[in-house]
């Protein structure tokens, strides 16, 4: 099956029209065509980003066209028929047709071929085993375009055999169905990834992090997570995750205040208020350390954050737990509370932490000691101490009181 879609913007630079040029010259003109999400994504109307190709020739054959043509060849996966084209500054990832030798869930040993059909069989869902060439006609081996215009998940051929192939897929299949699925889900794909869930314990945390965050960051990706609750992958793949009302309510907030959507925060959403709870799962989903210190500090019950709070409790939680955990504590505890009415007031708290910044103590360990403190712990539990009275005075810009203070408590906790 084949439709005409005519030359696309996405096909019309010269950066990508040097590309299909120089695998042309190598192969003839049949020889590579472009594949997967530029096709997709044109025939359902969305954004297009990568522009990747699928090619009847060889990596050592790509690679030759390539520098043949002046063209960087980078061997990105080379073993598994990868190799990405450089034009322009600009990456195009080629891909040698390929058939699966073996499987074993986690990883493939494939060979190449140069038979469309029999590349577009191990792929995992039809609407991703599209394939356009460079005059715009859309080649379909296995019923990808209808599914596309639909909004259909579906797998190639046998939804079973395509998860036993690569586990991952499971998780794919939400994913797809956050970001493009529209109406029911296909029976059959749910019935498999539920029946087949607890084989994505095998899967590398890496990979399973990488597919969590981006199904997280679909702009609604309710329904799909509530699929995989039902199903008991979500129990699977985060065990401690039950907060879906405060997941979904915080999806709404997003989406009602045009806030960016955020993956890492939709995922704090899920689990439980609880700092070594969060830190376990951000430690088996492998997280960065940033992105983990983020998840563990929007955690927690301390300081409890209301709408109600005034701008100078407000000021003093910024300045105890730092803007972007007070942002983030302020979006979180917003999702749990179930009055719509106090939308006014949770946005002038993320105010406070969008624009207010916290001074610092304007007060040194000289100054301390200096005040008759003696050199040692002492300094520092002084200090604390008059930061203490002086955050709780709304950070008081009077240098004087600040000194009256440090006099007042170096002499009640001198030893």
């Amino acid at each position: 099956m084949s439709e005409t879609i005519g030359v696309q913007s996405w096909m019309k630079p010269p950066a990508t029209q040097a590309v299909m040029a120089a695998l042309a010259a190598k192969g003839g003109p049949d020889c590579a065509r472009f594949v997967g999400g530029c096709v997709r994504n044109t025939l359902m109307k969305r954004p297009i980003d990568d522009v990747d190709i699928a090619t009847t020739l060889t990596p050592d054959e790509v690679t030759q066209a390539l520098e043949a043509a002046g063209l960087r060849a980078v061997p990105t996966g080379a073993d598994h028929g990868t190799i990405t084209a450089i034009s322009n500054h600009r990456p195009y990832e080629i891909t040698t047709l390929r058939r699966d030798v073996a499987t074993d869930g986690r990883r493939a040993v494939v060979a190449f071929t140069t038979d469309w059909a029999e590349d577009a069989e191990r792929r995992d869902f039809r609407l991703n085993a599209l394939y356009c060439d460079v005059e715009g006609t859309v080649h379909d081996p296995v019923g990808g375009i209808e599914d596309a215009r639909a909004g259909r998940i579906v797998f190639v051929g046998d939804a079973e055999a395509r998860i036993r192939e690569d586990h991952l897929r499971i998780l794919r299949f939400f994913r797809f169905l956050a970001w493009y699925g529209r109406g029911e889900p296909d029976r059959a794909a749910l019935e498999a990834c539920e029946r087949l869930r607890d084989l994505l314990s095998d899967l590398a945390a890496e990979r399973v992090q990488k597919e969590v965050l981006k199904l997280l960051a679909a702009d609604d990706p309710r329904p799909a997570v509530r699929l995989m609750a039902a199903t008991g992958v979500l129990r699977v793949l985060l065990p401690q995750a039950g907060a879906l009302t405060r997941f979904e309510q915080m999806v709404e907030i997003e989406s009602e205040q045009l806030f960016e959507t955020d993956a890492e925060l939709r995922l704090a959403a899920l689990l439980p208020n609880d700092p070594l709870v969060v830190g376990e799962t951000a430690e088996a989903l492998r997280l960065s350390n940033a992105q983990k210190e983020r998840l563990i500090a929007a955690a927690g019950e301390e300081p409890k954050l209301v709408s109600w709070m005034s701008p100078r409790e407000a000021r003093r939680a910024v300045y105890r737990l730092g803007p972007q955990a007070f942002r983030d504590r302020v979006k979180l505890a917003w999702a749990a509370s179930p009055k719509a009415s106090a939308t006014a007031q949770w946005r002038a708290l993320l105010a406070v932490g969008e624009t207010w910044t916290a001074p610092t103590l304007p007060l040194t360990g000289e100054e301390v000691m200096a005040a008759g403190v003696p050199k040692g712990p002492l300094v520092g539990e002084v200090m604390r101490e008059v930061e203490s009275w002086w955050v709780e005075n709304d950070f008081i810009d009077d240098k004087l009181s600040i000194v009256e203070r440090l006099k007042a408590v170096a002499q009640g906790m001198a030893y």
